[in-house]
């Protein structure tokens, strides 16, 4: 005669249908959220709205999902919540995403898409899910593109600044230098410094990329943080000019051809891993100078 199996050791079923309803539920929310974003971004990077694109989008994008992934472990572990306000909020969300999409505002469009990311979350975990992941939904907002108007008001100084110090380190360095504005000129070439060399936009993905090293690092101190975050500024006009000086020593060197062919993109590539560097020293700088309570 088989002996029973107890009752505690038995499967659930209520428990294993509970955990089949999550995984299609989740499954659902990814695929409609999926139907939401990935129209926006295509047209983004390869539709209408590709003027606008600053290049960094879909970069963001991935890292943001990837620091949401990372929390899954501490959102699973948070009591299931039933929001009422989320919900209106999620409501809100998709009539401001419908809203923006008919009209082609994209600024509109994209910041609804992550309220409807908010209200999702908040209407599975509660409001608490946000404290935990509050570093990817604002990294977010680096993926929105700066209005055209604000980078050309900005820009014109950024470059002015960049053009006068990459031409004189480079007279210091005994190359036969000259500058009209933004115009450098090196030997029979003459260079243009444009807004992709020494522009708002750079800054604004560099500084995306120093808040993303600030997190990873997880300091406590919120003056390390915020102090790291200021260096940042002063990091990407440094960063532009070693792109700026690159470029014209290339051309110089090499030829017209060679300045604008692939260096100019290996330039831009050049550029983020030197502010990485740069942005690495300032922190080991940072740790050293300041106190121990405010370095941790």
């Amino acid at each position: 005669m088989q002996a029973e199996v107890p009752a505690v050791n038995r499967p659930a079923p209520a428990l294993e249908a509970a955990g089949s309803f999550d995984a299609v539920a989740l499954g659902a929310v990814a695929l409609g959220l999926a139907s939401l974003w990935l129209p926006t971004f295509w047209d983004l990077c390869f539709g209408i709205w590709s003027a606008e694109a600053q290049g960094h989008e879909l970069i963001v994008l991935g890292v943001s999902a990837w620091l949401l992934y990372r929390q899954r472990g501490a959102l699973l572990a948070l009591p299931d919540v039933v929001s009422r306000s989320a919900g209106v909020l999620l409501v809100l969300a998709l009539l401001l995403y419908a809203f923006g999409r008919s009209q082609q505002f994209l600024r509109i469009e994209m910041l609804s898409l992550g309220l409807v990311l908010v209200a999702v979350l908040a209407s599975f975990k509660g409001w608490a899910a946000l404290r935990l992941v509050w570093f990817p939904l604002l990294f977010l907002l680096f993926a929105l593109p700066l209005p055209y108007s604000l980078v050309l008001a900005v820009t014109a100084p950024l470059k002015l600044g960049v053009s006068i110090v990459a031409t004189q380190l480079l007279l210091w360095l005994g190359f036969p230098m000259g500058r009209s504005g933004v115009v450098i000129t090196i030997g029979q070439y003459q260079l243009l410094v444009s807004e992709a060399c020494a522009g708002l936009q750079t800054m604004f993905t560099l500084e995306a990329m120093g808040l993303l090293y600030a997190s990873l690092m997880n300091y406590r101190s919120w003056v390390r943080n915020a102090t790291l975050g200021l260096l940042v500024i002063p990091v990407a006009f440094s960063a532009n000019v070693v792109r700026v000086m690159i470029l014209v020593l290339v051309t110089y060197c090499f030829g017209d051809a060679a300045g604008r062919g692939f260096i100019h993109g290996f330039a831009g590539m050049v550029l983020f891993a030197v502010g990485l560097a740069f942005i690495i020293a300032a922190d080991r700088s940072l740790g050293a100078m300041l106190p121990k309570r405010w370095a941790a």
